[in-house]
């Protein structure tokens, strides 16, 4: 009796030392990406054709120095940090929410389409309305539930199923691709240069301004997104266990869906329509913390990272300054193989 007593304890203790660890190696993981990401940043701040010494940061920041070490390091390079740290995160978020819901590893808002539809929906109101930033963020918000309704209509016949929606978003990726295509065949030479540059996904040029705006704005769709994280395990469960524990399934995956296009178009708004962030963010994330879900903050904090350094290696690392769109290309069309064929491999 004494071995049955010390066996079922055994038993019980396992499941909390396992929990006890998973979350000891989340906060591991999320601590060293965020060393990195402080890192990087610097880097950011003192990189460029006007260095600073790191020794000088701390007093620019606090509002010493002289006018133009002032408005390169605070005007210029921390502007362009905080986009990018804040459009990542944005992104990350995005991706996770989108492959929790469809439980699909491929699914993310550059291969849906969303985040070409954000990018239409900002093209029409740059030609058709006006270009400052609040119209664009309008703009963008439309262009992309606009596109989520449409891949959803076409996708939820006999119920909404992860590889038809990313079957779906790619073939109307494709077509708003053309459609993006002839808008900009339609405008100034000027207009075009500038809105194809950004179409690539470019933090070129960023104000302060937009990024503020598109940042405040994405803030309490975050603060939702995350409210949502104990219905979202619930769906992992399948429907009817979940709706059996309280969860409402499709209004879980309507408010998770709703709240990722406004993240990607926030995140649009700021810097075009980056590719592969959101798509890898999350699998990186979770393979690093080794958890069964798709943990939201580290998605964010990787999200951050990958493209924090994405756009130093576009604009330090390379023979010439490139949109950090090209870079995020590049090495995302790389991981895309990876999952690909792994997931060949498992289904073999």
């Amino acid at each position: 009796m004494v071995a049955t007593v010390v066996d079922r304890e055994r038993r019980v203790g396992r499941p909390a030392r396992s929990v006890a660890a998973g979350r000891r190696r989340v906060l591991a993981v999320g601590v060293a990406a965020s060393v990195v990401l402080v890192v990087l940043a610097t880097l950011g701040l003192i990189l460029g054709d006007f260095p600073v010494p790191l020794e000088r940061i701390p007093t620019i920041l606090a509002g010493g120095g002289e006018g133009i070490e002032h408005t390169v390091v605070v005007d210029w390079r921390l502007t362009r940090v905080i986009a990018a740290v804040g459009v990542g995160a944005l992104l990350g978020v995005a991706g996770a929410l989108f492959q929790t819901v469809t439980r699909n590893p491929l699914a993310s808002p550059d291969i849906l389409g969303l985040s070409s539809g954000a990018f239409s929906g900002m093209l029409l109101t740059l030609v058709l309305v006006s270009a400052s930033w609040q119209a664009l963020v309008a703009g963008s918000l439309v262009g992309g539930l606009v596109t989520a309704l449409v891949i959803q209509m076409l996708a939820s016949r006999d119920g909404l199923q992860g590889f038809r929606i990313v079957v779906i978003g790619i073939g109307v990726s494709a077509m708003l691709a053309s459609l993006n295509t002839w808008l900009l065949l339609q405008v100034e030479l000027e207009t075009a240069m500038f809105a194809s540059a950004w179409g690539a996904g470019s933090l070129n040029g960023v104000s302060a301004g937009p990024v503020t705006g598109a940042l405040v704005a994405a803030v309490p769709i975050v603060v939702g997104a995350f409210c949502l994280v104990p219905r979202m395990r619930q769906l992992e469960l399948g429907d009817d266990l979940a709706a059996a524990t309280g969860a409402r399934p499709h209004a879980v995956r309507a408010l998770a869906l709703l709240a990722g296009v406004g993240l990607v178009s926030a995140a649009t708004t700021v810097a075009g329509p980056v590719a592969f962030v959101a798509l890898a963010a999350p699998q990186i994330a979770r393979r690093l913390a080794r958890t069964p879900s798709l943990p939201l903050g580290l998605s964010a904090l990787l999200g951050a990272t990958v493209l924090l350094a994405s756009d130093l290696v576009a604009q330090h690392a390379l023979p010439a300054p490139l949109p950090v769109g090209v870079v995020t290309v590049s090495v995302g069309g790389l991981y895309l193989l990876s999952v690909i064929v792994l997931e060949l491999r498992r289904r073999a």
